[in-house]
């Protein structure tokens, strides 16, 4: 006879390692306190309803608040062969108070109680990733106000393109997490619905009350199909996309951190707290922690396309594959927080060499764009202009030059329009000053553009 909560249909107990391989006990205890209180608002129901007495509901409550202090404390044994932490539970809760225990589960599966258990847990999680997100652009912003007047290399190609601002290429992160913030926000309202009282997967014979326990549960709305109930898991693809994202944009960030932080760029140095040597060169100073959270991008990617592939060939309504929706959540979720901490500390703990930034812009090509923008004020087609620039360039290379070295005569060589203030006009803090476009990279525009984050974040 088998000792199981469904055990009255099956003559024999599986192995102990069957009983392993079916658990979920290992990863969904992380559930404990979204159990107790989806159980609760049940049990509440139920009372309300007639369906058990005010006595049971009472015992059931306090029994499964005893319970989760006891599992707080390390005082809570749980069972592998009990599967999960909704069994150990309720078997727990009838050892400890007997039959009005087992009155419990009227009305109700393990499918819809595990659908309300996630769904409160995923909600939970979002709510503080999305704090998270907003501490760091505060942090970001912060770093941007104290480096409007910090002049840099712009990239493209990853070749020196031109001088721009420190605090609009930062900011560009700001926009980034603005956006992985905003599809958090939107997907809440896909998190926020109860599944509970849709049982297995076509309702009750009880008369249940499902917009009570939406209510208890503080839920936004609730399922209107029974079946769509326990087999959606479209919010948990939602949120490992958007998680996924996130962390894309974190690599991005942190691929940067690494080139900057090098002692090819200097852009930037580390602090020691978010840095490692190694264990054979005593000189070296690691960008780890940056490392890390590119590296931690495949795993969070891996969980998005592991919770598609189990959905793809799911028929409705409840299938033992959903168990696999939990580990790659929850470990998702986890990389993400300890990402986002991390990278906060380490933005705010960076210095910025600005020195060396502003050393670099000097001896490059860069401020070549604003040359052929000199000659197209003078009235040379920009295309001419283009091609006369490049000219230019390619003899300075040929000299071992730079554009603020070109003697004049070699200018007015080019083109006898280019006078004596070509020098003022290629300084780099020039180049990026004249930049008055929305958006752009001046001065001007970068305050402009943290006066539209500071009303953003006023609303």
């Amino acid at each position: 006879m088998s000792n199981k909560a469904w055990g009255g249909r099956f003559s024999e107990q599986p192995e102990a390692w069957v009983d392993e391989f079916n658990a979920s006990i290992h990863f969904d205890k992380a559930l404990i306190e979204y159990d107790v209180q989806g159980s609760i608002a049940h049990a509440t129901m139920l009372a309300n309803q007639g369906i058990i007495s005010n006595s049971d509901c009472e015992q059931i409550k306090q029994g499964l608040n005893d319970i989760l202090a006891d599992y707080k404390q390390n005082k809570l044994d749980l069972d592998v062969s009990l599967e999960d932490i909704h069994l150990n539970i309720e078997h727990e809760l009838i050892k400890r108070i007997g039959d009005a225990g087992g009155r419990l589960h009227t009305g109700r599966s393990r499918n819809d109680q595990v659908a309300t258990d996630m769904h409160l847990y995923t909600k939970s999680e979002v709510t503080e990733l999305i704090a998270l997100i907003e501490s760091f652009q505060a942090t970001i912003v912060s770093v941007a106000e104290d480096n409007i007047d910090t002049i840099m290399p712009g990239y493209t190609h990853l070749q020196r393109a031109q001088p721009i601002s420190f605090a609009h290429h930062i900011l560009t992160y700001y926009w980034m997490l603005e956006r992985d913030k905003s599809r958090f926000q939107d997907s809440i309202k896909r998190i926020d619905i109860s599944p509970l009282g849709a049982a297995a997967l076509s309702g009750t014979t009880y008369p249940i009350d499902r917009h009570e326990t939406q209510s208890l549960l503080d839920f936004g709305s609730l399922y209107e199909n029974s079946m769509d109930a326990v087999s959606d898991r479209d919010y948990i693809v939602e949120t490992l996309h958007n998680i996924s994202l996130t962390m894309v944009h974190l690599s991005r960030f942190a691929e940067e951190i690494i080139f900057w932080s090098s002692a090819e760029a200097n852009f930037i140095t580390l602090s020691d707290a978010f840095s490692t040597g190694s264990s054979i060169m005593p000189q070296k100073k690691n960008p780890d922690m940056a490392e890390l959270i590119r590296g931690k991008v495949g795993r969070t990617t891996g969980h998005l396309m592991s919770m598609l592939m189990t959905l793809k060939g799911l028929p409705l309504a409840y299938n033992k594959d959903m168990q696999e929706d939990k580990e790659g959540l929850f470990d998702a979720v986890h990389t993400l927080k300890g990402s986002l901490r991390i990278f906060e500390g380490m933005v705010d703990t960076m210095t910025i060499n600005v020195e060396q930034l502003q050393s670099t812009v000097y001896n490059d090509f860069s401020n070549a764009t604003e040359l052929a923008d000199y000659l197209v004020n003078k009235g040379v087609p920009f295309r001419n202009a283009h091609e006369i620039v490049g000219k230019i360039v390619l003899w300075s290379i040929q000299n071992n030059v730079y554009l603020l070295d070109v003697p004049l005569t070699e200018y007015q060589q080019a083109h006898p329009s280019i006078e004596a203030d070509i020098y003022d006009y290629l300084k780099p803090e020039n180049c990026v000053s004249r930049r008055i476009s929305y958006g752009s990279t001046g001065q001007a525009a970068v305050k402009e553009q943290l006066k539209v984050i500071k009303s953003k974040n006023k609303e």
